[in-house]
């Protein structure tokens, strides 16, 4: 046997060091070639590294949360003699998806991962629960070609789905032969689950990964741009009556409109007549740089943290096409189906939280932008209108500008503008 010495390769972009997110194997596990060994963060991008060759691990380097220099001993293989040698060449993962991390609604920060190739073999059957462990190249392909992967045995560690499990199943299945399932975890009693006995524990989370450059966003954005925040009530009775038609109107199963891509179309309107607000701030040259285009960032909630994926040329988009992409970048981030481009290049953003809008909040601009919208809960409650007592739907729409370089007196008079197209929104469709 012979000990193969795995370094950290070069992942592009100038990296210098990644931080350890979390390993996926241990010493004394045996793994093939191409099995994911360790999830890796740099300043851009989250990668699962695979291992170079196939053998048993000896040693790893570093802990989640630590700091590993690029050329310095990652992990330690042994292997058949003469594999190290026919193994020499770098391993970079190269990015086949994105993802966008966001401080309050928005962020710059990517991730990438890499797609590996594995030779078709019968998996060992690994019993799982929770969510399937497996990278987003396979979750690609299960979705293409229609298998659910709660049906696909790992073999990998800890009962990850490699893809050579994909491919075993999937010819198991064309063959008609049958496949190992998943077992459903057996229920624990109360009693007996851990910590039921002590509720009063605490529990330490390291910060890491990308919650850890989430953070450092956010923070960055709070310390470095002074927010101007603007609160403005609206009366949208008539965008929701209109909305409803707008609904009964589309084909059957159609997903319904929401108020985002009203918001979005009154944006791109608006923003004409405010391009301040439409524009970065580059801190190095010490320039504002106004764009023509609307690049539309959404703030999106997923299970790995916030990401805003981007409608690319909004002003060149209707109201159904603006709200079919939405959808479509929004699902995109969710999965970890977004492509870099699609998370990047936002030159403002819209965030929403939804029913859980409450009535007032105060959005972190994404820097390098200098504005945000966010939209608030919806409501109907007794208002004056036109002189009586009436019941109209009311909506708040908070927002946050760089005060450096949009005056209070723009962000009020670009709010107010918005405020007029959302109330009277058959002015959103008209051309002046």
């Amino acid at each position: 046997m012979s000990q193969y010495v795995f370094k950290l390769p070069d992942l592009g972009e100038g990296t210098v060091e990644a931080e350890i997110v979390s390993w996926k194997v241990k010493p004394g596990d045996t793994v093939a070639e191409d099995d994911v060994v360790v999830e890796v963060m740099t300043e851009k991008a989250a990668v699962e590294v695979p291992a170079p060759v196939s053998g048993r691990v000896v040693s790893t380097t570093g802990t989640p949360g630590d700091m590993v220099p690029v050329g310095a001993a990652l992990i330690v293989f042994e292997t058949e003699p003469g594999v190290a040698a026919a193994s020499v060449a770098a391993v970079t993962p190269a990015p086949t998806a994105a993802r966008s991390a966001a401080p309050g609604g928005n962020g710059a920060a990517t991730a990438a991962v890499p797609a590996a190739a594995h030779a078709a073999a019968a998996p060992v059957a690994a019993v799982h629960s929770g969510r399937v462990a497996t990278s987003p190249a396979v979750r690609r392909r299960a979705h293409e070609a229609g298998v659910d992967l709660q049906q696909v045995a790992g073999s990998g560690p800890n009962g990850r789905i490699v893809p050579k499990d994909f491919e075993a199943y999937v010819a198991r299945r064309t063959q008609g032969q049958p496949t190992p399932l998943r077992t459903a975890p057996k229920a624990v009693p109360a009693s007996a689950r851990p910590g039921a006995a002590r509720s009063t524990a605490t529990q330490e989370i390291k910060v890491i990964g990308l919650r850890r450059l989430i953070a450092q966003r956010m923070s960055e954005a709070k310390r470095n741009i002074p927010h101007f925040a603007y609160v403005e009530e609206l009366d949208i009775t008539e965008l929701e009556s209109l909305r409803r038609h707008l609904n009964v109107k589309l084909e059957r199963g159609a997903p319904a409109l929401t108020y985002l891509p009203f918001l979005a179309l009154a944006l791109v309107r608006v923003l004409r007549d405010f391009p301040q607000c439409n524009a970065h701030y580059d801190a190095e040259r010490g320039v504002i740089v106004r764009y023509g285009a609307v690049h539309l960032g959404v703030a999106t909630q997923t299970p790995d943290g916030l990401k805003v994926p981007v409608v690319h040329d909004a002003q060149d988009r209707t109201l159904a096409d603006l709200a079919g992409e939405m959808r479509r970048v929004s699902e995109a981030a969710r999965t970890n189906k977004a492509t870099r481009d699609e998370l990047t290049g936002s030159t403002i953003t819209i965030t929403s939280l939804g029913k859980l809008g409450g009535i007032a909040s105060t959005p972190i601009i994404n820097a390098p932008e200098v504005a945000i919208i966010g939209v608030n809960r919806a409501i109907e409650r007794p208002v004056v209108f036109e002189g009586a007592i009436a019941i109209r739907r009311t909506m708040n729409l908070s927002s946050s500008f760089d005060h450096r370089f949009v005056d209070g007196y723009d962000a009020a008079a670009m709010i107010q503008a918005l405020k007029e197209c959302l109330e009277h929104p058959a002015t959103i469709f008209i051309d002046t």
